[in-house]
């Protein structure tokens, strides 16, 4: 029986980030991380393990969790379940930054961002209210513009911050619209008090709600980098620091979609919504669809890893949104097949966390950006290539790796529900990222090349391995990932 806090997994991770910036106050001069390297990793650890503790006790899974601050905030299995990926990448990205921002100023800062912005994403995947909803998206949004245009005095940097700051600030302006407009169609912000006005009939008002919901869906297609919300994602992840890169592209997204999950599911319920024309699982497929083809496509036509992987990560987001778009009113499976994008959420954020790692690598020795620049590492720095070549086969699904089997089952469920006409699309993509990701691994190993390479990063090294563990783990101890997910997801369809 669990006796801490239920928000214990939330709390490690906002105290540790005011643990960083505590430190940094007494010493703000210092440019040692391996202090804040240290606190920061050792807190996101301990959130890891309260939310595997808590998962571990059944917390969540089987019931509707545990409500907190007038039902504002709930705590159960899939936000358990999603706090443990956001405390896993923050450690593998934390690890990482203390060679990459080696000897720069404001290592602090840097930090302490970090963590506030997974403390909000722990509380974004708890949110049971819109209002709450909101206020959690913006703890997560203002660190991550400052993060992504943290190395000030790098041109790419500070545009791709700017970037990023003008088209997040018109995302949060649509969704606190929507959310104002269900609020007035509803008379509520609680998500079970949403719903229940949705089963009662909306009468006239229904056009209102509609219009809200569809703003709603903007504002976590924007955090999930999904199209047409899609256009700061490369120039973000390519301006902004490979770590932070890492960072937005695994966490941030997973937030993007812990949000999408709840709200939709628990808030607009797909059959008295559907009845009163508003039929948010077409729209999903429909994003689904654009999202796959434009990110796939995309990602096959550039000259650049970074920006290739950037693209490569809408793509991602396509295939999550299967475990919005295969959900039906009617169907007993809606619990696995989005259990199943929740597993492919937690398998993404070790592969590709790994390959954004390796690119900071690659930036830290001073290698190039372009598919060339890669030409003969894997004879000089065979364990970082061989670690590059498995992120990659395991992103585009290649068996036996992690990323085949999460794509598995969710292809599988989105099959059973029917829509055997997306995952055709699905597969299609998914066989045109080998293409991509192949040009990498062919530039590691079978492409000549002269480096001069100096310097161990033992810290960037370290993330790669755990990153590496991580995904090959995730081959014998997929099935109690992937259990663990489609009882956390059922729970919030009983």
């Amino acid at each position: 029986m669990v006796t801490a806090p239920p928000l214990t997994p939330t709390f490690l991770l906002g105290l540790t980030a005011l643990a960083v910036l505590t430190y940094d106050s007494v010493w703000p001069d210092s440019t040692d991380g391996s202090v804040l390297t240290g606190i920061s990793v050792v807190g996101s650890l301990a959130s890891l393990a309260a939310a595997g503790w808590f998962l571990t006790a059944g917390t969540g899974l089987a019931t509707d969790g545990v409500s907190l601050y007038a039902d504002a905030v709930v705590v159960d299995g899939m936000s358990l379940f999603f706090t443990a990926l956001f405390a896993a990448v923050t450690i593998l990205v934390s690890l990482a930054s203390f060679d990459y921002f080696a000897g720069k100023e404001n290592q602090g800062e840097l930090f302490g961002l970090m963590l506030l912005a997974a403390t909000g994403m722990s509380l974004m995947a708890s949110a049971n209210s819109l209002a709450t909803a909101f206020v959690a998206l913006e703890l997560v949004s203002l660190p991550s513009y400052a993060l992504v245009a943290f190395l000030k005095n790098d041109r790419g940097s500070s545009e791709a911050g700017l970037k990023y700051f003008l088209i997040g600030a018109l995302s949060s302006a649509i969704f606190v619209f929507g959310v104002s407009l269900i609020y007035g169609a509803t008379g509520s912000l609680l998500l079970p008090d949403v719903a229940a006005a949705f089963e009662s009939g909306l009468g006239d008002r229904v056009g209102i709600a509609g219009v809200g919901v569809l703003m709603v869906a903007g504002g976590v297609a924007f955090k999930a980098a999904a199209v047409p919300f899609h256009f700061w994602a490369p120039e973000a992840y390519e301006g902004a620091p490979a770590p932070v890169s890492a960072f937005l592209s695994s966490a941030s997204k997973a937030a993007g979609f812990a949000l999408a999950f709840r709200v939709f599911v628990v808030g607009f319920p797909l059959g008295p919504a559907a009845s009163a024309g508003i039929d948010w699982a077409l729209l999903f497929q429909v994003l689904a669809v654009a999202t796959m083809v434009l990110g796939n496509f995309a990602a096959a036509t550039q000259d650049e890893v970074k920006r290739m992987l950037a693209y490569s990560s809408i793509g991602h987001a396509g295939y999550v949104l299967i475990g919005l778009a295969a959900l039906s009113a009617e169907a007993s499976t809606n619990g696995d097949v989005m259990g199943a994008a929740m597993a492919h959420l937690f398998v993404y954020g070790f592969m590709n966390t790994g390959a954004f790692l390796f690119v900071a690598l690659a930036e830290n020795w001073g290698v190039g950006r372009r598919f060339e620049d890669y030409n003969g590492l894997g004879a000089e720095k065979p364990f970082a290539a061989v670690a590059m070549t498995a992120f990659l086969f395991s992103l585009a699904g290649v068996p036996p790796l992690g990323g085949f089997f999460s794509k598995l089952f969710l292809f599988a469920g989105a099959v059973e529900a029917g829509l055997w006409w997306l995952v055709v699309i699905a597969v299609i993509n998914s066989s045109l990222s080998l293409f991509y990701y192949s040009r990498v691994v062919r530039a590691l190993w079978f492409e000549e090349g002269d480096h001069d390479l100096s310097g161990a990063p033992t810290a960037l090294y370290a993330a790669l391995a755990v990153a590496l563990i991580g995904t090959v783990v995730l081959l014998p101890g997929f099935g109690p990932v992937i259990e663990t997910a489609q009882q956390a997801a059922t729970a919030l369809f009983a």
